[in-house]
């Protein structure tokens, strides 16, 4: 038989090669965020509670697949597609190290968020059986610093293909957002007994979303406009949405309605500077490739 290295290769090819790694990245990002929205909802629905401190089984029978209520649903649906982003990030971080074309910078990331996976499920885990404030802030942030480690590397990884016009429209989706994160907000919406999960779920969604405009805005930025002034406002502009994330989560709480409101108008006002700074940028740099 040849040794050929044409024959010798496998008929089916690996999937990370059918599937191409840019894709399978951002495939793990879009789990990551579904788990934290689920998260959210079961949050809201006290659904870690329904499961009487049992963990990782509820009261779902054979194989935890038949949930008992509309909580135990939330808790178990939570489970079930934070186990399939588990494994995609675990995946995602292998065939980062292992290609040899990939972006050390992006392999880094993404195995930090590898890292970081049995700390979220070991927080998850305590969540249901002491479901203390303390845990479940830190259950939170643990999954929004993994969505932001894999927003970075897929930015990193599409920015070939990222112009200034995705800078201008990143901050456009990111003031857009601002009103929608007010309007979902228990500041606007009062009585905190309706502010049930599919509100929850939509204005972290709004959150999710706003911070990850700010980054793709900063990243590209950066790399295409090559302006100082740009980058400086743009990085005081990301440090503002995740300040704004944090108020909008105390923001059940009376005391935090001022600062959450402040903030929301000093970023609403960060982002049009933005947006005027980027365009003239980027005016500026048509007009030097022009000469």
């Amino acid at each position: 038989m040849s040794t050929d290295s044409h024959t010798s290769r496998p008929v089916v090819r690996p999937l990370i090669e059918r599937f191409g790694f840019p894709q399978l990245l951002a495939t793990t990002l879009v789990l990551v965020a579904a788990t934290i929205l689920l998260g959210v909802a079961a949050k809201a629905t006290g659904s870690g509670l329904a499961c009487e401190q049992n963990w990782p089984l509820c009261d779902a029978g054979p194989y935890n697949a038949f949930p008992a209520n509309l909580p135990s649903f939330y808790e178990w649906f939570h489970r079930f597609v934070a186990m399939f982003a588990g494994i995609a990030i675990i995946g995602t971080a292998a065939a980062a190290w292992r290609l040899p074309d990939v972006d050390r910078r992006v392999a880094v990331l993404v195995v930090m968020g590898a890292i970081l996976t049995p700390i979220q499920v070991v927080l998850g885990r305590e969540t249901v059986t002491q479901y203390t404030m303390d845990i479940l802030q830190l259950h939170f942030w643990t999954a929004v610093l993994i969505f932001v480690l894999f927003v970075v590397a897929t930015v990193l990884v599409w920015a070939p293909r990222l112009t200034a016009n995705h800078v201008t429209g990143a901050l456009a989706l990111g003031a857009l957002s601002l009103p929608f994160h007010v309007a979902l907000s228990p500041f606007a919406l009062g009585d905190i007994t309706s502010y049930g999960p599919s509100l929850q779920m939509a204005q972290y969604a709004v959150t999710l979303a706003l911070l990850a405009t700010v980054i793709v805005a900063l990243m590209v930025g950066r790399r295409r406009l090559q302006s100082g002034r740009l980058t400086a406002v743009l990085g005081a502009t990301t440090v503002l949405a995740f300040v704004v994330a944090f108020l909008a989560r105390e923001a059940v709480n009376p005391a935090f309605d001022a600062l959450y409101l402040t903030g929301v108008g000093v970023l609403l006002a960060a982002f049009v500077v933005s947006i005027y700074l980027s365009r003239t940028a980027a005016a500026e740099a048509r007009d030097d490739h022009a000469q």
